[in-house]
């Protein structure tokens, strides 16, 4: 049986495809359905069905779309409650494609409606389960959003039920079944995923603590719910617009895909009390932008920043991006449910500072300068990186103020005398150092390269955490 993974990066999202005489499935598309389309066609099938594992919260999937331009059916397991035209399945309800079943097996915790599809082929040879977030590689979905949808699920009830679910519905299963989860290492669906996308649910249970067979449900509870980390805020947005629908991409493309001259991008800046987004890579942005734009660059984890840091999901945007890299922007936007980009700017930042408006920039420092500026003693440090790497190691003295935090810590930051920001490579800091200079602190500067360069170069004495436990 073939199982096509597609596999998206930047947000560690695994959508699957699978076809077989002339009929194909789509699993947990993403927002931009048009890649699914082009498969199919290049297969001379027609996609019959979108099977949605559960209500995803960390990306808004395009089983909308994707039903609306191919007259597939949507597909949810038992107790989804859409807010449109889908069919809710059974447990252990069989859907036939060409002559493979795909049969609906349900595993609620993770969230109420989540579930697992039970890959059948055309010799009834049980092949591969699409998990969802309910297992992934090392590790098992994250059973506390829900409960920010709705109250009453607290994390304790749904653990609970991923323990039944995986003890009574996925470890029966025979052991040579592939798992094809939904996410990978990098995504805040679970806490400690593997960089592996795929395995046999044998070795999953061999090697995944969740599936530890002597593990009683108290256990289980406890070790799921230990070390979790507060979600990204735009989670139960992204939950409400897949619950509910959506605008059409088409739509979102095609009001963001508004070229902006210089003088046309100020005054909608102006008009609109629209955010100025400047996409191009950090190193980049430091040399000149637009001020009071903020960056948060797309070689990165661009979708989660965003999500992070931009409170309002309907939040106007205009952006600033390298040439070519409009469409991308908007459609990376859009799978995280950010659908109001207004336009972007013609000719990119060139175009702006070519026409003579006013630009600003970051300073920027080497190790050897901080190496030089720590010596004396006359540097305050702020190092963005999350709790845990800090924890690890740091360089002493340094304060610790994560970026998903910051706007919560501004006080913390000096209004005089020059402070330096620093994160593990450059791209969070500068994320950093551009809102800070929205919120008035021109005072600061950032470390190139981050505390990757500043460790290896050896010049800055650093501290290694050592865990109380271990004190004597």
């Amino acid at each position: 049986m073939k199982v096509e993974q597609i596999y998206t990066g930047c947000i560690a999202h695994a959508a699957y495809y699978i076809e077989n005489n002339g009929e194909a499935a789509v699993f947990d598309p993403l927002r931009e359905v048009q890649p699914y389309i082009d498969r199919a066609k290049k297969d001379g099938a027609k996609i019959k069905y979108v099977f949605e594992t559960h209500f995803h919260a960390d990306f808004v999937s395009g089983h909308l779309d994707l039903a609306k331009k191919t007259g597939a059916e949507i597909v949810y397991g038992p107790t989804a409650k859409p807010g449109f035209d889908a069919l809710v399945a059974e447990d252990d309800q069989t859907f036939s494609v060409g002559n493979y079943s795909v049969k609906v097996i349900h595993t609620p915790g993770h969230t109420m409606e989540s579930t697992t599809f039970l890959l059948i082929d055309e010799n009834g040879k049980e092949h591969g389960i699409i998990t969802g977030d309910t297992l992934f590689i090392g590790d098992v979905g994250r059973p506390d959003l829900a409960q920010h949808v709705i109250a009453d699920l607290t994390e304790e009830k749904l653990a609970s039920h991923l323990y039944d679910s995986l003890r009574n519905k996925i470890m029966p299963l025979s052991d040579d079944l592939i798992v094809y989860p939904n996410h990978g290492a990098g995504s805040a669906c679970g806490k400690m995923m593997s960089k592996e996308t795929t395995d046999t649910l044998g070795n999953q249970k061999k090697t995944n603590y969740a599936l530890r067979p002597d593990m009683d449900r108290e256990t289980f509870i406890e070790e799921l719910l230990t070390g979790l980390t507060p979600p990204p805020g735009y989670f139960p947005k992204n939950v409400l617009m897949n619950i509910q629908g959506y605008e059409s991409l088409d739509d979102v493309m095609t009001r963001g895909q508004q070229p902006l001259s210089p003088r046309a991008f100020e005054a909608a800046a102006n008009e609109t009390r629209a955010l100025i987004l400047d996409t191009r890579p950090a190193d980049v942005f430091a040399k000149g932008f637009i001020p009071n734009s903020i960056n948060i660059g797309l070689d990165s984890n661009f979708a989660m920043w965003v999500g992070e840091l931009i409170p309002d999901i309907k939040q106007q945007i205009l952006l600033v991006t390298e040439p070519g890299k409009e469409e991308e922007s908007i459609i990376r936007l859009a799978r995280v449910g950010y659908d109001h980009a207004i336009g972007y700017l013609k000719g990119g930042f060139d175009a702006w500072q070519d026409s003579d408006f006013e630009v600003d920039s970051v300073n920027r420092i080497s190790v050897e300068t901080f190496a030089e500026k720590m010596k004396s003693g006359s540097a305050k440090v702020f190092d963005v990186r999350k709790k845990s790497e800090f924890d690890s190691q740091h360089v002493i003295g340094a304060i610790n103020t994560p970026l998903n935090q910051i706007n919560d810590h501004l006080a913390s930051f000096p209004v005089e005398g020059t402070f330096i920001l620093h994160c593990a490579g450059g791209y969070r800091s500068m994320i950093a150092a551009s809102i800070l200079k929205l919120r008035g602190f021109d005072n600061l500067v950032d470390v190139v390269g981050g505390f990757n360069e500043i460790n290896e170069s050896g010049k800055v004495e650093t501290s290694d955490y050592v865990c109380p436990s271990t004190l004597l």
